[in-house]
């Protein structure tokens, strides 16, 4: 199921998130891998070490690198989202470390939204928990190809080799249950460090990798949408200075496929056509633009585009719809109001919305469909149907998380109330 390439050229920048029920030591196994990868400056040390004997720790708590906010340090838990940044010889990476409560699952769907990877720790003497199920669900419905289990705190079930083998089948038969394309399953001590940097002398039975070697050899390059080019509009420049005088361009990021000089595109929504003229990165021509890379596109033609406008490919266009069918995970106290009207932000588009009906909702203990249960409350999964004031053009999550997610907000309030997958057409 796993896919390493020791030797791929491009690794690029890995973003991965954690999650995993409450104590199952999240915050301990990446500030173990700091730790033991050297990642971390001495002041940080004589810090760490500082708090652990106020907090009457014996030994230095490593997941206070994480736990920022004076809650999290008082409680031991992660409550929000905590993101860091670090970097071995071979790769860079941003962490983002997620709470494990069920009340803070939208912390962790904000956490995952932007990320390549997800860890999610399984208690070695507990085994699959509900949590477990909820996380993995998450990562499934926000398309994440990759997901590391790290079966944790072997050290308190003996280093058992048959306590891990029945965890790792229960995991698998969940992974193929959500299609998860790409997964590793590994037995490791976060507090003690076995598996996460270096390989465990305490478990000589286990034959693969690290925690560490699989977050730097895992190979995300492909993961975009290379098929369907498509480049929201964010903003027209016009430099005021005589050098580029007739220079209009149109910057924002890719959000699927490429596009280079010679390309024939489609403006929506007034499907005016014209030819791509220049890619440009700064004061020069982007080299090899991929999904994700931030250029200003000129084209050929003297066309009316503004931000919310979409580039694509003439003969590959996406869905055009008022009628949107979508996933959401609710994040507001107050409870999803049918025919209440919100604000929808999608790429560089908005429009305002009504929500028409809840069509089912989410049972994570089960992973099914619930037709019967419609009311949608704070850190609930739902699928919904609403209506938009202008079309929108979108492709199905699925097929590109970028031009398939929006988020919705509270016209009275201006709070963000959910963030959304689309499904299809209503």
């Amino acid at each position: 199921m796993s896919t390493i390439n020791n030797d791929h050229p491009k690794l690029g920048l890995l973003r991965f998130t954690t999650a995993g029920s409450v104590d199952d030591g999240k915050s301990t196994l990446i500030g173990r891998m700091l730790y033991d990868s050297k990642s971390i400056f001495e002041d940080q040390m004589e810090a760490l070490e500082e708090s652990s004997k106020r907090r009457g720790n014996e030994d230095v708590d490593l997941a206070l690198l994480t736990d920022g906010l004076r809650a999290e340090r008082e409680q031991g838990i992660t409550i929000d989202v905590a993101y860091r940044y670090f970097a071995t010889p071979k790769r860079k990476f941003i962490i983002a470390d997620t709470p494990g409560h069920i009340q803070y699952t939208r912390n962790m769907v904000t956490g995952a939204s932007t990320a390549n990877l997800a860890v999610i720790l399984v208690d070695a003497r507990h085994g699959v928990l509900e949590q477990t199920l909820r996380h993995t669900y998450i990562a499934s419905l926000l398309s994440m190809k990759h997901i590391v289990f790290c079966v944790n705190k072997m050290d308190l079930v003996d280093y058992n080799e048959e306590s891990f083998t029945k965890i790792k089948g229960d995991l698998e038969a969940l992974a193929t249950k959500l299609n998860v394309e790409d997964t590793y399953i590994l037995p490791i001590s976060a507090r003690d460090g076995d598996n996460v940097v270096e390989k465990s002398e305490n478990m000589p039975w286990y034959k693969g990798e690290t925690f560490l070697h699989i977050l730097e050899n895992v190979e995300i390059y492909n993961d975009a949408d290379f098929d369907n080019p498509r480049f929201p509009v964010q903003y027209v420049v016009r430099p005021q200075v005589d050098e580029y005088h007739d220079y209009r361009g149109y910057a924002g990021r890719i959000a699927g496929g490429t596009f280079k000089p010679g390309d024939k595109v489609t403006v929506l929504p007034s499907l005016l056509t014209s030819t791509v003229k220049s890619v440009d990165l700064y004061d020069q021509p982007a080299k090899d633009p991929r999904p994700g890379d931030s250029v200003c596109i000129t084209l050929e033609d003297d066309i009316d585009i503004s931000r919310g406008d979409m580039l694509v490919a003439a003969d590959n266009q996406p869905k055009t719809a008022r009628d949107i069918e979508l996933m959401v995970c609710w994040f507001n106290e107050r409870p999803l109001q049918v025919r209440g009207k919100y604000v929808l932000r999608h790429t560089s588009n908005e429009a305002r919305c009504v929500i028409g009906s809840v069509e089912s909702k989410v049972n994570i203990s089960t992973l099914e469909d619930d037709a019967t249960d419609k009311e949608v409350k704070m850190n609930d999964i739902a699928r919904i149907k609403l209506k938009t004031n202008k079309p929108i053009f979108f492709d199905p999550y699925k097929k590109n998380t970028t031009t398939g997610s929006l988020i919705l907000i509270d016209e009275a309030t201006n709070e963000t109330v959910a963030a959304g997958m689309i499904i299809d057409q209503a």
